[in-house]
């Protein structure tokens, strides 16, 4: 069955798209995190139902309170803000931009209602035009594409949060249909891509893309081993075979931190077992496993003991980087959409669901964060996370890159996650 259903529109130029002034890809971009917030009910924006997940309206409120604070206030003489204590409301974790509320109960905060958002949005968008009808200088043009940028990470957040509070509601809620014409072929087997070791350039810099986060760079060489990598991540079908084979009953294929939580699992995030056959709780509502696509919704843990219980491991982040530079002409190739769930297999490095790597999330050499308030953005997290490769089905168009550096906590699985394996020449 193919689940490849756009629900923002066709495929679209994201900030970095050449030929598109800024103007046309502030509006863009903001009119596309309306179109994936418009199938959902005021109760379904409002509700927290993790601490690590935060209510579509917050996401909604929370992009504007970007532009506000680090675009408006500075760069446009007399901007009246909308709400004073929005300024409170909506900060995420900028320390230098004072004090917040606190993460954990943004979903008790039932107003402002989802009206008083969209009016936010609209005073915002307002003064970002009228901003915008002259060129900006470099530095508030940096920022503006910083705030982009940052606007289509919450954009896949919004649909994976509010697939974590549906997932617990015992309605299976769906967010939108599965397309009628579903037709996807098995999965193919992976092929082994071998690789030479030796020194190899990872990372960005200025001026070599349009645009690239903080943590991308600086460049650097870094120095591989040879290693083997699949041409594809791991199936659903394949991590089935894992489940089945009691792996996570198996304590000797696990991590001592990941012990405890697969003692209380019994496969990945939103998988249920019914009358003996398998099913997943996904954006269309519940449906059966199919097999073709690739696994999602695991944590590190889960992707590590899977390697472990196949003979392989997982790739570090600088070999999945070298691999996919070298097979995938320079660009993760999938549909570019935004899509709810992902779509069948394909070998060559496609793309539809975040990869774990073996490599954990801290500074490349000679990274500096940025000063003031943007420094906060990246640099304060390194430290306790893992990276993660690639990019899913509901990452938005144009915000891939093959030096893109996701970063999770390693049991966090309400992502789009799934794994690769890699291992040595043999």
């Amino acid at each position: 069955m193919t689940t490849a259903h756009t629900i923002a529109g066709t495929a679209r130029p994201g900030p970095g798209a050449t030929g598109l002034s800024i103007a046309e890809r502030y509006r863009l971009v903001r009119d596309t995190t309306e179109r994936l917030a418009a199938p959902l009910s005021a109760e379904d924006q409002t509700v927290q139902s993790m601490m690590e997940t935060s209510p579509t309206k917050w996401h909604r409120g929370h992009t504007s309170w970007f532009f506000e604070v680090l675009a408006l206030r500075p760069h446009c003489p007399g901007y009246r803000l909308f709400d004073e204590r929005f300024l409170f409301l909506f900060n995420s974790y900028y320390e230098a931009l004072g004090p917040r509320h606190e993460r954990g109960s943004r979903g008790l905060i039932t107003r402002p209602g989802i009206a008083d958002i969209a009016r936010y949005r609209h005073h915002v968008d307002e003064a970002m035009t009228d901003l915008l009808r002259t060129e900006p200088d470099p530095v508030l043009s940096r920022v503006i594409t910083l705030g982009l940028n940052h606007e289509q990470q919450h954009q896949e957040l919004l649909l994976t949060d509010i697939k974590h509070a549906f997932a617990q509601n015992p309605l299976a809620p769906v967010y939108c249909p599965l397309p009628a014409d579903r037709d996807d072929p098995p999965a193919p087997p992976p092929r082994w891509i071998q690789v030479e070791g030796g020194l190899h350039w990872v990372g960005c810099d200025a001026g070599t893309t349009d645009f690239h986060f903080d943590n991308e760079g600086p460049a650097h060489t870094v120095f591989l081993n040879d290693f083997q990598i699949a041409d594809r991540p791991v199936s659903v079908g394949e991590y089935l075979e894992f489940v089945e084979d009691g792996g996570y009953r198996t304590p000797t294929l696990w991590l001592a931190d990941g012990l405890p939580l697969a003692r209380d699992w019994d496969g990945p995030a939103y998988w249920e077992k019914r009358d003996g056959a398998w099913f997943a709780r996904t954006l269309h509502g519940r449906l059966p496993l199919d097999p073709a696509e690739p696994v999602c919704h695991i944590s590190y843990y889960e992707a590590q003991a899977f390697a472990t219980w196949a003979g392989k491991r997982l790739p570090t982040e600088f070999e999945w980087e070298v691999a996919a530079r070298r097979w995938s002409d320079g660009a993760v190739r999938h549909p570019r959409d935004i899509r709810p769930h992902p779509g069948p297999l394909h070998p060559g490095f496609d793309q539809d669901v975040w990869e774990w790597t073996a490599s954990a999330y801290l500074p490349y050499p000679g990274y500096r964060p940025a000063p003031g308030a943007v420094g906060e953005y990246n640099g304060k997290f390194m430290v306790g996370q893992m990276v993660l490769r690639g990019r899913s089905c509901a990452t938005p168009p144009g915000h891939d890159r093959l030096t893109y550096r996701n970063f999770f906590a390693p049991a966090a699985r309400w992502q789009f996650s799934g794994l690769r394996l890699a291992g040595e020449i043999q």
